[in-house]
């Protein structure tokens, strides 16, 4: 009697885990703003008739950031040029290597922190910045110039 209770027990936690490993498996619905048009000004050093073609929810430190994608590097976190992977799928579908991911500096953290700008394409074509470890993005333009200030 104890060996098909125990068989039966052991079909009905197999055929549940199997399950539960499907729901997993199910990517989220994708969560990504669109790419905004590079209308909003901000100025973090004040200059007569100056502007910044860059989008105001670009933090200070993002010019930074960008100034070195563009450049080419050097980095200064060895994850910065990395490709990212897109394992959350809020971001359009690429094939691999099409994204990578750029650390923007958070001023009194002394680590990495969760501010990242996301670049696809060589060189890149899209742009798109995440202030909470890529739980969400915001899709933004770099002018040619690189928004230079």
């Amino acid at each position: 009697m104890r060996k098909p209770l125990l068989l039966l027990t052991a079909v009905i936690l197999l055929v549940a885990g199997l399950w539960g490993m499907r729901i997993l498996q199910q990517p989220p619905a994708p969560q990504f703003a669109p790419v905004a048009a590079p209308a909003a000004t901000v100025e973090d050093t004040p200059r007569p008739g100056a502007t910044d073609p860059l989008p105001a929810f670009l933090p200070p430190e993002a010019h930074d950031t960008l100034a070195l994608i563009l450049r080419g590097g050097p980095f200064p976190h060895r994850q910065d040029g990395s490709v990212f992977g897109n394992r959350e799928r809020r971001l359009p579908q690429r094939p691999r290597g099409y994204y990578h991911e750029y650390t923007v500096r958070t001023p009194g953290l002394p680590h990495r922190g969760t501010r990242r700008i996301v670049t696809g394409g060589d060189p890149p074509e899209v742009w798109y910045y995440s202030d909470d470890h890529y739980e969400t993005f915001r899709g933004f333009r770099v002018p040619a110039d690189g928004g230079a200030r």
